[in-house]
């Protein structure tokens, strides 16, 4: 137990917060990345145009049906961007599909009436999505982006191994290598399971309540 207690130091749990923050920064910004370009995406993919509707419906399914894994290597090996920005486009390309499937959901919530009334009004397409239709739908897609939050968060365990980021993970392997016994070994597995469970849990309560909010409201 002695030997386990040695962890405990503030160094130790200092190195694998900053850990977290990493991981919580990419998680952040490649889900605000993924909202932007989700929303793009799933506009045309509902758009009166065909060619865009088919281009649309090519990356989704592009996206949906390949690995995250590669998608982290293009943009680190072949791409060779920097680490933190790889990670980003990389979460970006792959989420936003998923992304753009939550919001297709969300804007057909929209009674159609609203974009009638928005035309009627003289508003153009763009004007009607982000003044009217965005809106209303945003209330409808927040549980499901947070729950693709929560995923990216988790996925971001992936970073380590294919490019040596350090985020939650990696510092806690790094940590890893600074111990011999596999007491304290598995005390470091522990701890990271702790910490990715708590946050992760937080926000899945977080939709929870927000679902909740949602059916009382109604």
């Amino acid at each position: 137990m002695s030997g386990v207690a040695e962890l405990f130091t503030w160094v130790n749990m200092r190195f694998l917060l900053q850990g977290l923050g990493m991981t919580l920064l990419i998680s952040a910004l490649s889900i605000a990345c993924s909202i932007v370009l989700g929303t793009v995406v799933s506009i045309m993919r509902t758009s009166g145009s065909r060619a865009l509707r088919a281009v649309a419906a090519a990356y989704i399914e592009l996206f949906k049906n390949t690995p995250l894994l590669l998608w982290i290597m293009f943009t680190f090996f072949v791409a060779q961007l920097p680490p933190i920005g790889a990670a980003v486009l990389a979460f970006t390309l792959f989420t936003s599909a998923s992304v753009a499937e939550i919001v297709r959901g969300g804007l057909a919530s929209v009674p159609h009436g609203q974009y009638e009334a928005a035309r009627s009004q003289g508003f153009g397409t763009a004007q009607t999505y982000v003044q009217i239709v965005l809106p209303q739908a945003l209330r409808n897609m927040v549980p499901a982006l947070l729950s693709q939050f929560v995923t990216t968060i988790k996925d971001t365990s992936y970073l380590w191994g294919a490019m040596a980021l350090q985020e939650l993970m990696g510092r806690g392997m790094i940590l890893m290598n600074s111990y011999n016994s596999t007491a304290q070994i598995f005390a470091i597995f522990a701890i990271m399971a702790v910490i990715y469970f708590a946050v992760c849990f937080a926000l899945s309560q977080i939709v929870r309540a927000y679902q909740r909010r949602l059916r009382g409201a109604r």
